[in-house]
């Protein structure tokens, strides 16, 4: 088997494992309610992709990040930062036990509405934001999440996105040497 049939495994994955979480239809986030320890507010995810790529800061986001004393340019890199990794190799780290940890610490910061299947739909949502263009940031995650609200912890969106990183920042070697395998 060579590593194209991989790739196609990974995106059925990443593509059953949507339809899961989302039910019959494909469904994005909408909303994110993104909160600083007791202050939460619900932003639209227009508002806070306009927030990213520099457009002018809807009032509630400037509200929220004075009331807590969020850095909005260091917010911005943070949903900004790409992070190169080939799906397939993706799909693979996290049903690996690293990938389980990962993906159980990052839902603790960014998770449906509902608190129900957080892994699961986080999983689903770095394949997706990954698929396109082999390679992913926050602010796509948050674009692409299986569920139509998102609670986002924003006092631990830094540290989170560390985290990430560390596991999949790794990944982009392995999918070369993978690459280089004949199946």
């Amino acid at each position: 088997m060579k590593l194209i049939d991989h790739k196609r495994l990974a995106l059925l994955g990443g593509t059953l494992a949507l339809l899961a979480v989302g039910g019959q239809s494909a469904i994005a986030a909408e909303k994110v309610v993104l909160t600083y320890g007791f202050l939460s507010m619900d932003i639209p995810i227009e508002d806070l992709a306009a927030f990213a790529e520099g457009e002018e800061t809807s009032n509630d986001l400037e509200e929220l990040f004075t009331l807590s004393g969020q850095d909005p340019a260091q917010m911005r890199d943070t949903l900004n930062t790409p992070v190169s990794v080939n799906p397939t190799v993706l799909d693979l780290a996290l049903n690996s036990p690293p990938g389980e940890w990962m993906l159980d610490r990052v839902s603790e910061t960014i998770h449906p509405a509902s608190g129900e299947a957080g892994q699961l739909a986080l999983r689903a949502a770095l394949i997706g934001a990954s698929s396109t263009d082999n390679e992913l940031t926050l602010l796509e995650v948050m674009q692409v999440y299986p569920t139509p609200e998102i609670v986002v912890q924003g006092d631990r969106l830094v540290e989170t996105y560390s985290q990430i990183y560390e596991v999949l920042e790794p990944l982009e070697d392995l999918a070369d040497i993978l690459g280089s395998w004949e199946f």
